[in-house]
């Protein structure tokens, strides 16, 4: 198969983008960091002064790469290999986790992947796959982290919130998607993980909110901007008229 080289994205018009220290002192964790949208979160997350983990499941070069990119805003950083899926896996990244750095301010639940399949040809093995990552996945880091929250409370000069939790889902939480039911079906599932646990969590000052991007273009949907008849195709989609080819910064969580 031809690949299509897009052409890169117009030289922006923007002021230049001044990252504050924001998060000083605070502790973060990023599941899925090693490439596209958990890497660039990383990054920012780190350039706003935080202390981050970097979770990744495959790809120990990459991880370790991104960790070292992190450190060079002059904050500590380690790459952690664990299968978010994993009770057991996840309990012991937080304790590593607990052990390295103290605690943790900020949860960014990014790690997902996609089993695409016909619908009346889906088998169990590629259904349970894509739930237990992307939902369970969640599922699992949300509940470490609040019980970490919960146990530390509100430190004032660190951060008014005991705690911060950032679900990654995706536009198709709210748009259906032909031929990805268990993929809109996860992001639909953490749409409404991410809402119960804000309502439930918000009077012991844990705050819970989510992302839902549109087109990124990363590794997970390679397929869908590969060649130029499948850019086309997408760009019908995105009013915008271009994917987006990196994610340069987070919303302030401090």
């Amino acid at each position: 198969m031809t690949t299509f080289a897009a052409a890169p994205p117009a030289a922006s018009t923007a002021p230049p983008l001044v990252v504050h220290k924001v998060l000083t002192g605070q502790k973060a964790l990023v599941t899925g960091a090693n490439s596209g949208i958990g890497k660039a979160v990383a990054i920012a997350l780190g350039q706003a002064g935080a202390d981050v983990v970097v979770n990744y499941v495959e790809g120990d070069d990459a991880a370790n790469a991104v960790a070292e990119e992190i450190k060079k805003s002059g904050v500590r950083a380690y790459a952690h290999r664990a299968d978010v899926s994993s009770e057991d896996q996840v309990a012991a990244m937080f304790a590593r986790m607990m052990q390295e750095f103290g605690t943790i301010d900020v949860l960014v639940s990014n790690a997902g992947l996609q089993r695409d399949q016909a619908f009346h040809e889906m088998t169990m093995a590629q259904w349970n796959k894509v739930l237990d990552v992307n939902l369970t996945g969640q599922f699992l880091c949300a509940r470490e982290a609040v019980r970490e929250f919960l146990r530390r409370g509100v430190v004032a000069a660190v951060s008014s919130a005991a705690g911060k939790i950032i679900c990654m889902s995706s536009v198709h939480q709210e748009i259906p998607w032909a031929g990805h039911v268990n993929y809109a079906s996860s992001k639909g599932g953490i749409k409404q993980l991410m809402e119960s646990m804000a309502q439930e969590l918000a009077p012991q000052r844990i705050r819970v909110n989510a992302i839902a991007p549109g087109a990124i273009r990363t590794p997970i949907n390679t397929a869908a901007w590969q060649t130029k008849a499948a850019y086309d195709r997408l760009m019908t989609l995105v009013p915008y008229g271009a994917t987006h080819l990196r994610l340069t910064t987070l919303p302030v969580i401090g």
